[in-house]
């Protein structure tokens, strides 16, 4: 069974989704995949681990830093992209990779590593804004790169 809440945040509306165990789910509203990630049997209800989600939210857009991996995660993808999911949850706070860096660790193609990024099915809590082209340019970001801007804005990144 799976629930949702909607959340407003300075990105505009968001959407969590979980299970009884973990977060599925969180998509921006116009986001690329949305429905996708998104279970159309969810009912809009606040459960424990929503609630958990929320308040790490709150923190987050408060511009705490703070550590996603305590909270309970559980993308639906293939292995490779659980893998590199799994990978960008070691980039901290107020740092940032290259899809090239993460192709170099993952022993894979950065093209290979951006497909994978664009499919994170619970953007924000596994930080896939935190990945940039070379030489540091925003690139590819299914909520849209003036939503990653701002969250690497948050962060304390620099972005030209």
């Amino acid at each position: 069974m799976y629930s949702r809440i909607r959340y407003a945040s300075p990105l505009g509306e968001l959407t969590l989704a979980a299970n009884e165990r973990a977060v599925t789910a969180l998509v921006m509203a116009g986001q690329k995949y949305e429905t996708l990630h998104l279970p159309a049997e969810a009912a809009e209800e606040e459960t424990p681990v929503l609630r958990r989600a929320r308040a790490w939210l709150d923190a987050y857009f408060a511009g705490e830093c703070t550590d996603a991996s305590a909270l309970p995660l559980e993308p639906e993808g293939t292995e490779f992209q659980k893998q590199v999911w799994r990978e960008l949850l070691t980039i901290p706070w107020g740092s940032t990779r290259s899809y090239g860096e993460l192709a170099k660790t993952l022993g894979s193609s950065a093209r290979a590593v951006g497909a994978a990024v664009g499919r994170n099915p619970i953007s924000i809590l596994i930080p896939c804004h935190r990945v940039l082209g070379s030489g540091g340019a925003l690139t590819g970001y299914a909520g849209g790169l003036d939503r990653k801007a701002l969250l690497l804005k948050l962060e304390g990144v620099r972005t030209e």
